[in-house]
C-alpha cells in the first residue's frame, strides 16, 4: 500500500505535455550514466518548477528507472499539502537535523519505482542543513539504491539553498517561465549556478503559450500529429 497518494501524475491528457515530458527524460537519460542526482533550480517562485520536476520523476519512474524525489525547498515548500499522505510524516528536515533516520522519512507512491521524501518542517538555518554531512551522506547513498534521484530545490534567485545542494550533485537543470524572466536574470541565476561547480545539462522552457507558437501550437502540429497523440478539432 501506497504511504503517499501523488495527485495528477495520471491527468496530463495534451499530448505537447507528455511529448515533452518524456522527451525531458530522454535528454536526462543520455546525458550520460554518471548523472544520477540532478537539482533542479529556477529564478524566481511560481515558475512551474515542482510540478515539472515531479512530472520527470514519475516519468522515468514509469521507465522502469527506480527513482526518488527529494523534495529540498526548506523554506516554502508546498508539495506534501498537495497529496494525500498516510498518517503524520516526518521530512527532510527532521533528518537533516538529527531527529529520525533516513527510513523514516522516504515514502511509497502509487507509481511503481517512485518514493518521495517531503521538505518537513520549515527549520531555522535551511541553508546550514542542506550544507551539512548527513544531506551529503544521504545523497552518496541515494547513488547507490535508485538510479536517480531528482531534487526540487528552492529558487536560486531568492535564496542561495539551491547553489548549496547543487556541490553534493552530479548535474542541475533550470526550469525558466517563458515571458516572466528576463535574459539578464536568468544569466545571473546560471552563474550562481556554475559557481557551485555543477555542471548544467540545460534549461526547461516551461509556461509556454502555444496558442502563439506557429509550429507546435497551430493545427498545422495538431492536424499531422493528433492521430498519434489526441484528437484533432477543426477549427471553424
Amino acid at each position: 500500500m501506497a504511504d503517499v497518494i501523488l495527485k495528477n501524475l495520471k491527468e496530463i491528457n495534451d499530448y505537447r505535455s507528455n511529448e515533452s515530458y518524456k522527451t525531458l527524460r530522454t535528454n536526462i537519460e543520455f546525458s550520460g550514466s554518471d548523472k544520477k542526482v540532478i537539482v533542479f533550480t529556477s529564478c524566481t517562485p511560481n515558475e512551474g518548477k515542482s510540478t515539472v520536476t515531479l512530472q520527470l520523476a514519475a516519468s522515468l519512474a514509469e521507465a522502469g528507472k527506480r527513482v526518488l524525489f527529494l523534495d529540498a525547498d526548506l523554506r516554502k515548500s508546498v508539495l506534501m499539502g498537495r497529496h494525500r499522505v498516510a498518517g503524520e510524516r516526518k521530512g527532510l528536515s527532521h533528518f537533516l537535523s538529527g531527529q529520525v533516520e533516513i527510513k523514516d522519512i522516504i515514502l511509497k507512491t502509487q507509481e511503481p519505482n517512485l518514493y518521495v521524501a517531503f521538505a518537513g518542517v520549515v527549520p531555522p538555518n535551511p541553508s546550514e542543513l542542506l550544507g551539512n554531512r548527513r544531506f551529503e551522506a544521504l545523497l552518496n547513498g541515494a547513488r547507490q539504491a535508485y538510479d536517480y534521484v531528482i531534487i526540487d530545490a528552492p529558487p536560486l534567485g531568492n535564496v542561495i539553498d539551491a547553489a548549496v545542494i547543487a556541490k553534493n550533485c552530479d548535474a542541475s537543470v533550470l526550469v525558466v517561465a517563458s515571458r516572466e524572466i528576463s535574459y539578464k536574470y536568468a544569466r545571473v541565476v546560471k552563474e550562481q549556478l556554475e559557481l557551485a561547480g555543477c555542471p548544467i545539462l540545460g534549461v526547461v522552457l516551461n509556461k509556454v503559450d502555444l496558442k502563439q507558437n506557429k509550429y507546435y501550437g497551430n493545427k498545422y502540429y495538431s492536424k499531422y500529429y493528433g492521430k498519434y497523440y489526441g484528437e484533432y478539432k477543426k477549427e471553424d
